[in-house]
């Protein structure tokens, strides 16, 4: 690649093009490509690396055991729900969704439907994507869910051109919806070519639309998918050619602890994934639903033994609280990352 032109673009601020996105992948030394997207995502997030407290709350028939669980886990110091239907599908949503904001605090994000669900939803809708939009922003939602780390048969299915139609109804009625695009092996020219065009569509919109707060790169679920460098290397392309998304994720239920970490280093500054307070995790605490979920002091770890000062944040990406960084005597002698 012509190393020394990107980057000045990197230094200065340009835009990278499709060539240099390409020429990016094509890259044999990660420690550079790595060192020219930690240039981005400090230029974004300075030394700070976030993380949010989220649950997910599955919506059953009795409305009341769903809002007193919402309350409880509130009262925990969980900023962020993230509802799912379950078998009710689309019946109930809006009214489940009002029910839920009337008794939480505004601090707490409701989201709820992957743009899959949406245009599924919208097949039996009246007034399609729009009229399901409509009906969740009215009832008080606050975004769309990402997608999780399977791929479902919806996700597969949805074009292009109405996952971007949806993206822009969301934005367009003031819903956040992350972004996220999946990725296998990228050892093949073809496909290092196609992820770089799908990132560059993605760039357009969001020129467009605006409204994308984080972009989470999604590992296909398969064996072998992608080898650790082709994962890193595909955070720090991704970094380099989003310059209008403020932040990029690493989810750690889908990379792996150290894997996240790693990315850490290669642009992204946040990790994402199930995440609670205090001492709920790891069957120490009571509440349900914390499954095998990292408490809040496992991520400061993390982040601090990653070198970056953890942040927590809101539902509605704002920053919540901020901790010690990494202590400076510690770090003058070479330490393990923990995992």
């Amino acid at each position: 690649m012509d190393a020394a032109d990107i980057e000045r673009k990197v230094r200065s601020g340009e835009r990278l093009s499709r060539a240099d996105g390409i020429a990016l992948y094509d890259c044999d030394d990660l420690a550079r490509l790595g060192g020219l997207a930690h240039q981005v995502r400090t230029r974004h997030s300075g030394d700070t690396a976030r993380f949010a407290v989220h649950r997910s709350l599955e919506l059953t028939a009795d409305p009341g055991e769903a809002v007193a669980r919402a309350t409880r886990w509130a009262a925990e110091g969980v900023t962020e729900l993230r509802l799912t239907t379950g078998g009710t599908g689309w019946s109930g949503l809006p009214d489940a969704v009002r029910a839920l904001r009337d008794a939480l605090p505004a601090e707490v994000a409701l989201t709820a439907c992957t743009v899959a669900d949406v245009a599924g939803f919208a097949a039996g809708h009246a007034a399609g994507a729009s009229g399901v939009l409509d009906a969740l922003a009215e009832a008080g939602l606050d975004g769309l869910c990402a997608e999780g780390p399977v791929e479902t048969a919806a996700e597969a299915e949805l074009s292009w051109e109405e996952r971007a139609r949806v993206l822009r109804l969301a934005y367009g009625k003031g819903l956040a919806a992350a972004c996220t695009l999946r990725y296998g092996s990228v050892a093949g020219a073809a496909e290092r070519a196609d992820f770089v065009d799908r990132l560059l569509r993605l760039r357009d919109l969001l020129d467009e639309t605006g409204g994308c707060q984080v972009f989470l790169p999604l590992r296909r679920d398969m064996p072998q998918s992608a080898t650790g460098a082709e994962i890193l290397t595909t955070f720090a392309v991704s970094r380099l050619l989003l310059d209008n998304v403020p932040h990029l994720a690493a989810d750690w239920t889908l990379h792996s602890v150290q894997t996240a970490q790693l990315a850490l280093q290669h642009g992204a500054d946040e990790l994402a994934g199930p995440v609670v307070d205090g001492e709920q995790a790891q069957g120490g605490g009571t509440s349900e639903g914390a499954g095998d979920a990292l408490t809040r002091e496992d991520l400061l770890d993390l982040i601090t033994d990653t070198g970056f000062r953890p942040v927590q944040r809101d539902g509605h990406h704002a920053e919540l609280r901020s901790f010690p960084g990494p202590d400076p005597q510690r770090r003058e002698t070479p330490q393990p990352m923990r995992v």
